[in-house]
């Protein structure tokens, strides 16, 4: 259900102490690759792989994959479909790449806005190791 009360409809939350708000605000910069009326996607500043870029839904609504995909399974959808294009345009789907969705501070989630991260650009090795 988006904050509006019905299902489907876009949603237009927001957190002020979200870094991913701010961002979306034009608070804080970012370098824009893709975005739609409701995906924004943008070059992380901290990246992990030669191409990183980030794909976040434009309403905080959802912290992480499991209610993105309950509460708006289009929305959940349309953040994959965002994050392939992203991958094609960036030149990564032929070499391939990494969409990965963290949830929860054990799988690494520092920002509790749903997001995808899109990987690749070179060889990402083994995936799931602890360090």
């Amino acid at each position: 259900m988006t904050a509006s009360g019905e299902s489907g409809a876009p949603a237009t939350t927001s957190d002020p102490d979200c870094v991913f708000c701010s961002i979306l605000a034009g608070k804080i910069p970012s370098a824009a690759v893709r975005e739609s009326e409701r995906i924004y996607a943008f070059r992380d500043i901290a990246p992990q792989a030669a191409v990183h870029v980030l794909v976040i839904p434009r309403t905080h609504e959802y912290a992480n994959a499991g209610e993105i995909a309950s509460g708006d399974p289009e929305l959940a959808a349309e953040l994959l479909r965002e994050a392939a294009a992203v991958a094609k345009g960036e030149g990564l789907a032929e070499g391939g790449y990494r969409i990965v969705l963290n949830t929860g501070h054990h799988a690494g989630q520092t920002v509790y806005h749903v997001h995808a991260h899109v990987l690749g650009g070179e060889p990402l090795g083994r995936f799931g190791a602890p360090e």
